[in-house]
């Protein structure tokens, strides 16, 4: 499950209808919005959130609402009346603080209902049971954290994880935008500090792999359109596109197009599973450089067979004659690397074409 966020504050655009329907037709199923909202703006507020609820229905994507206290209330609606909110497309409650796990309960009856995912206790789960609460319909949601410094760790994250996946909870987290970043700080909405300025993809992809989250949402207003591509050649093809730079290299050219890393995944690098089974004509020594992270190489003459071999780095290694250094992964993409595993697809590409 993959979703976005649409934030309330201001009047829903042009830019941002097309945004919900160009990522419905990649199969981002769900939205995310908040109705943390000041008094004064209960009726605009309520305005916008049917709106949404309109897009949401027409894509045929889930609405998630973060509500606390008396906002649903604020905005028109109550718990006693639910069926008005689930008949505008709304399809999920996060309850957050000053709302009872009694009140969670009664709600779990008609709709979905997303708990804090770092401060529900086993004290909750025991309590909701015994009010009667539907678990079918619960969902462990974490914070996405605005300001730099305060986003989890992995180790508490892994660990909270374990708990909630013991607990019967589908657990979802945010990972940071790259256009349009929420202000007012506008240093990204990750769930994951070490997420904070990395690519989107890459943060997505750690997610769904090393941490088993079963959905993962962009935190921030909107993604570029060359990060949307990128998304939309992953979740299609399941390929990774890395825009590579030119250093100088006669093979450069060599090196761009489609690739498969080995099934024995090297530690180091990355090993383009069918290049030097090609032919090629021989290929010259150049003047050896240190390999950064992001390196792309291709073994010359003096390899003997392994001559042709392209390799992605994925640390910083030393200068080695027998290898050419022939481009280089933009600063942007480099995060991608390490979600680069055993047999995964990847293409390189020119900077500038993606």
């Amino acid at each position: 499950m993959y979703g976005l966020s649409v934030f309330l504050g201001e009047e829903l655009t042009d830019e941002t209808q097309t945004y919900i329907e160009t990522m419905s037709r990649l199969g981002i199923k769900g939205i995310f919005t908040s109705l943390h909202i000041p008094e004064e703006d209960s009726k605009r507020y309520a305005q916008r959130l049917t709106k949404l609820g309109e897009l949401a229905k027409k894509n045929e994507m889930k609405l998630m609402v973060d509500i606390s206290g008396e906002a649903l209330k604020r905005a028109g609606f109550s718990f006693d009346r639910l069926e008005d909110i689930l008949a505008i497309g709304v399809t999920g409650l996060r309850m957050d603080y000053a709302i009872s796990n009694q009140e969670i309960a009664q709600a779990s009856q008609m709709i979905d209902i997303g708990l804090n995912a770092s401060t529900i206790t086993a004290e909750d789960v025991a309590e909701l049971k015994n009010d009667g609460a539907d678990f079918s319909r619960f969902e462990a949601w974490h914070n996405y954290y605005p300001r730099p410094e305060t986003g989890l760790s992995s180790q508490f994250f892994e660990r909270k994880n374990q708990w909630l996946k013991e607990a019967g909870f589908k657990v979802l987290a945010f990972v940071p935008g790259d256009k349009n970043l929420r202000g007012p700080l506008q240093q990204g909405l990750p769930t994951l500090e070490k997420h904070r300025y990395e690519h989107p993809v890459s943060a997505l992809i750690e997610l769904k792999t090393s941490f088993s989250v079963d959905g993962v949402y962009i935190g921030d207003p909107q993604l570029s359109d060359r990060t949307i591509r990128q998304l939309a050649l992953y979740l299609d093809q399941n390929v990774l596109a890395l825009e590579v730079v030119d250093i100088g290299s006669r093979y450069y050219s060599h090196i761009l197009g489609e690739h498969v890393n080995r099934q024995d995944a090297a530690r180091d690098v990355i090993r383009s599973a069918e290049a030097r089974f090609k032919r090629i004509d021989k290929i010259s020594p150049e003047t050896a450089m240190n390999r950064t992270l992001g390196s792309v190489t291709i073994d010359n003459s003096k390899y003997g067979r392994y001559m042709g071999e392209i390799q992605v780095t994925k640390k910083e290694l030393p200068k080695d004659e027998k290898i050419n250094v022939a481009a280089q992964i933009i600063a942007e993409d480099r995060s991608l690397v390490k979600c680069i595993q055993a047999g995964t697809k990847f293409k390189l590409i020119r900077k500038g074409t993606l």
